[in-house]
């Protein structure tokens, strides 16, 4: 599951990576969660025969996929995720597998170790030579029942690669430069001829750093959430010590 990331990269630096015409300047946020804005990249028309210009652009979705079925949406789950070994097949997602797969730029994602008897670790998981990375998506545009339109968004997921497993058992789809030319074509190319793209990110590309609960809650928002946390609560329990002999009597 991927339920917290973040997006501190410049407008300039998205423009470099995802290869598209231009974006409007908006602010570094650290801690982007469920029913929020997100940016996504997704393929553009055609262009003509010898253009140089990009073939994709920029635009703004809610994180919170909605299928373009669904007439009362408070009986629907929020899903921000969707299964890759599953979306083709399932009905929330496979109209979108299918017609309208999406890039999420991200500076990196948050994730939480569970541990027994203990609060979980939150976990900053930032690409390990830094920059941008897309994460693979789904968009939907749903008709609300007034008639006004909103586009919703899900983050594809994967199993954990094997230095993350210990942390969580999913990650977000990680789609490489050399493939988002496939991956947004949804003229040519069906889910089959992209599910390889799906696969579980090679071992060591995030590095895990944990950090403080403070990430714990939307209304912060700030470089401070991805520092290293120095209060890491150690994987075991702290074996209990004996009192030191000090030679005198006490009552306990």
């Amino acid at each position: 599951m991927c339920g917290r990331f973040a997006l501190t990269a410049t407008p300039e630096e998205i423009v470099a990576v995802l290869g598209v015409m231009d974006a409007e300047d908006f602010p570094p946020r650290y801690n982007i969660a469920p029913t929020q804005p997100i940016l996504l990249a997704i393929a553009g028309d055609r262009r003509d025969a010898g253009s140089n210009l990009p073939d994709r652009r920029l635009m703004l979705a809610r994180w919170g996929f909605i299928p373009a079925w669904a007439r009362n949406t408070a009986d629907l789950p929020l899903n921000i995720n969707a299964r890759s070994e599953t979306a083709a097949s399932k009905p929330s997602f496979k109209t979108a597998m299918r017609h309208r797969r999406v890039l999420i730029p991200a500076s990196g994602f948050y994730e939480w170790r569970r541990q027994t008897g203990r609060r979980p670790q939150p976990y900053w998981m930032r690409p390990t030579h830094g920059g941008v990375v897309a994460f693979g998506g789904l968009m939907e545009t749903y008709a609300e029942p007034g008639g006004s339109e909103i586009d919703t968004a899900a983050i594809l997921t994967t199993a954990a690669s094997a230095d993350i497993a210990p942390i969580h058992d999913r990650m977000p789809v990680v789609i490489g430069p050399e493939h988002f030319e496939a991956w947004l074509d949804c003229r040519t190319r069906e889910p089959r001829d992209v599910a390889d793209l799906m696969r579980t990110p090679a071992e060591g590309t995030f590095e895990a750093v944990p950090v403080s609960e403070r990430v714990n809650s939307v209304a912060n928002d700030g470089p401070d959430l991805q520092q290293r946390s120095e209060a890491l609560v150690a994987d075991k329990p702290a074996e209990k010590q004996e009192p030191r002999d000090t030679g005198q009597l006490t009552l306990f």
